[in-house]
């Protein structure tokens, strides 16, 4: 029965292929245009997103709060104690180590340039999303060793020397940075390693800046226990910055797209619909002498609404199939030459499909029902 209905909706496509053609074609632009209108703006969205990501917008910074005039020092295990934090995935830590940084030991001991000395952690460029613009930064084996890496700023106020003194001490100079926005003031610092600032600068292991980034969703949640996560008997000694407004910014764009997107696609479904709808019904009237006849034959009033049914079905779920990779080609080529993503909503593809299976059924409904209604004598009148 049903592989009889199959090709008796096909044996009407194929008899009307020039008007099925453009029957098809309405749906196809219809379920084109809405993912078009869905994907482009999806598309814009992530590279917006990725944009403000690169801003900070999942970043939160953590410092001890002065107390009598001196910053109360942050636990030496209070990285570790963030990083066992869920929505937590990436924490690092610098340190000051109070010491003067020189590019020659026949510059004033105390005159450090403005620069200040920081103790870091091999991670700390995954956290604040940094770049090395020369050279390389510290590693496991060089961390341990007497080399730095320089701030942009400290580069160019130092002259990118070989070598630097610090403490009396000379340390190798394997890396410069590019500028970090998310962490401005390691623009202007000079980067030991945090075992080599123990061994040799009389470091004591305790951090006093910490760079937690995070799930967005929890970003909030994750402010409300940092600190006492990092300070557990004194949470009120440790501050951490607001939010970024990047993500204010990030959030409302989110919700701004949503709505569009919401509102485009229901009219280019509604266009659709209303086209394959008057499609077939101008089709039951030019076919009202095939309805009489297969009438006088004998079939009855379910097989003719089947019939309209089942071909106005096969229409729409062609149309549909075409424009959704019409859709996704056009898509896909724009957010290309922008330089975007190529990015699709996979429930756009999805609700396409389905709303052209949907909008076949109830758009061929009406006519079926009028087909089926029409006595064999009227409609084979003029015959």
């Amino acid at each position: 029965m049903i592989l009889d209905l199959l090709d008796l909706g096909l044996q009407g496509v194929r008899a009307r292929k020039a008007r099925a053609a453009m029957s098809a074609l309405g749906i196809a632009i219809g379920v084109a245009t809405m993912i078009v209108v869905t994907g482009i703006p999806a598309a814009s969205q992530k590279a917006l997103d990725d944009r403000l990501a690169a801003l900070g917008s999942n970043m939160l910074r953590a410092a001890p709060v002065s107390a009598g005039g001196q910053p109360s020092p942050l636990p030496a295990e209070s990285v570790d104690m963030v990083a066992r934090v869920a929505p937590v995935t990436e924490v690092s830590a610098v340190a000051n180590v109070h010491a003067v940084v020189r590019r020659s030991d026949l510059v004033d001991p105390f005159d450090g340039s403005g620069l200040t000395v920081l103790a870091g952690r091999t991670d700390l460029l995954a956290a604040v999303n940094g770049q090395v613009a020369r050279g390389s930064f510290l590693t496991a084996s060089t961390a341990a060793f007497p080399t730095v890496v320089l701030g942009a700023e400290a580069a160019a106020r130092l002259g990118s020397p070989p070598q630097v003194s610090i403490g009396n001490r000379w340390f190798t100079v394997i890396g410069t940075l590019e500028p970090v926005p998310l962490a401005p003031d390691l623009d202007q610092s000079v980067i030991v390693g945090w075992a080599a600032a123990r061994s040799l600068l009389a470091f004591d292991g305790h951090p006093t800046v910490l760079y937690v980034r995070c799930q967005e969703r929890a970003l909030e949640d994750v402010r409300a226990v940092l600190p006492a996560t990092i300070n557990p008997a004194l949470p009120g000694l440790v501050q951490v910055s607001r939010p970024s407004d990047a993500l204010t910014a990030k959030r409302a764009a989110a919700e701004t797209f949503g709505s569009l997107l919401l509102a485009l696609a229901g009219v280019s479904l509604l266009v659709g619909g209303v086209g394959v709808a008057n499609t077939m019904i101008v089709a039951v009237l030019e076919r009202r002498r095939e309805i009489g006849l297969r009438r006088a034959l004998g079939a009855h009033r379910s097989h003719i609404r089947l019939q309209f049914l089942t071909e106005s079905t096969i229409l729409s779920l062609l149309g549909g199939i075409t424009g959704a990779a019409a859709g996704l080609a056009a898509t896909a080529g724009y957010a290309w030459y922008q330089g975007w993503p190529p990015v699709v909503p996979a429930w756009t593809v999805v609700a396409g499909l389905a709303g052209a299976l949907v909008i076949g059924v109830v758009a061929g409904l009406y006519p079926a029902m009028r087909a089926a209604r029409l006595l064999p004598t009227e409609a084979l009148q003029g015959v």
